[in-house]
């Protein structure tokens, strides 16, 4: 069943000759296949509008990526000024429900942070505890949902924690978006639509910033891409499936150009090796297929 999905073909290609279609399209199909799992990405050249989609309206897990609409409902909630990016939080190790990552390594014994180093945890180290605590200080998963329904983006639902997730292996399945879903959000992020100028550049700054999934989107692309991007990657369970590898986010182009990409490969069978680079070799493909092309002169 899995790989009937899998070679199924592409869903959409806007930017492509018949014949560049064609050759990108068995590049994916082929490289999908490595995944042994569910792949599904889309793909969108943020100032030509041409796009590409591989079953970009699957309902996919979406692990750590959901720090992404909750980064941006944090933010929204300090322009309307609930909170300030140097307002000054006290963390107990109790408020630490997570006895590893980055903020717990650092500060066991708990710590007095401002929120805009709470947010360089959840968005650049991908911190747990962070992530929690910040939901915790919005109010939970409404204002999360709320704020994409302020966006209209449909297709992301943000409806556990952290915390929730590690209860047991079916709730990571409650926190999914659908690819396309993903790229419309990242579209509107960049486009300033989201939150003002100075939000919008710290949180980018912070995607910038990101240290997980170094073989993912970044892979393969030239040594100095610029990426503003948010991974998400569950653990693998006793039958050998993984749940959720993932990669989202903001690809600078060559010509200044901008690609929003989220690739998502879910219940795959393959080792974490063969699912990173399924998603660099999907990245590399479309950067050499057709989106490093100079706009045609007006």
């Amino acid at each position: 069943m899995l790989n009937k999905y899998i070679t199924a073909v592409l869903l959409g290609f806007l930017a492509f000759s018949a014949k560049a279609q064609s050759n990108i399209q068995q590049q994916i199909t082929d490289i999908a296949r490595d995944a042994k799992g569910i792949v599904s990405f889309t793909a969108l050249n943020l100032e030509t509008r041409d796009s590409v989609s591989y079953h970009g309206e699957g309902q996919m897990v979406m692990q750590s990526v959901m720090k992404f609409p909750i980064a941006l409902a944090v933010l929204h909630e300090v322009e309307r000024g609930k909170f300030s990016l140097d307002q000054t939080f006290k963390i107990s190790d109790r408020d630490m429900h997570h006895k590893n990552g980055p903020l717990f390594e650092k500060y066991p014994k708990g710590v007095n942070i401002p929120l805009s180093e709470l947010l360089t945890y959840m968005v650049s180290y991908s911190d747990n505890n962070a992530c929690d605590i910040l939901l915790d200080k919005i109010g939970g998963v409404k204002p999360v949902m709320d704020n994409l329904r302020r966006l209209r983006v449909k297709g992301i639902v943000v409806d556990a924690s952290e915390l929730d997730m590690s209860a047991a292996w079916e709730v990571q399945y409650t926190n999914w978006c659908k690819p396309a879903a993903m790229v419309q959000l990242l579209d509107v992020f960049y486009q300033g639509k989201a939150l003002d100028k100075a939000n919008t550049d710290t949180l980018i700054k912070k995607m910038l910033q990101t240290t997980t999934g170094p073989k993912q989107i970044k892979g393969l692309l030239p040594q100095g891409t610029v990426v503003a991007h948010k991974t998400g990657r569950s653990n693998t369970n006793a039958e050998g499936v993984t749940a959720a590898t993932n990669d989202v986010g903001i690809i600078t182009l060559p010509n200044g150009q901008h690609l929003a990409i989220a690739i998502f490969i879910g219940n795959s069978t393959a080792d974490l090796d063969t699912r990173e680079s399924v998603i660099a070799r999907i990245t590399k493909a479309l950067w050499d297929a057709n989106f490093t092309k100079p706009q045609k002169a007006k």
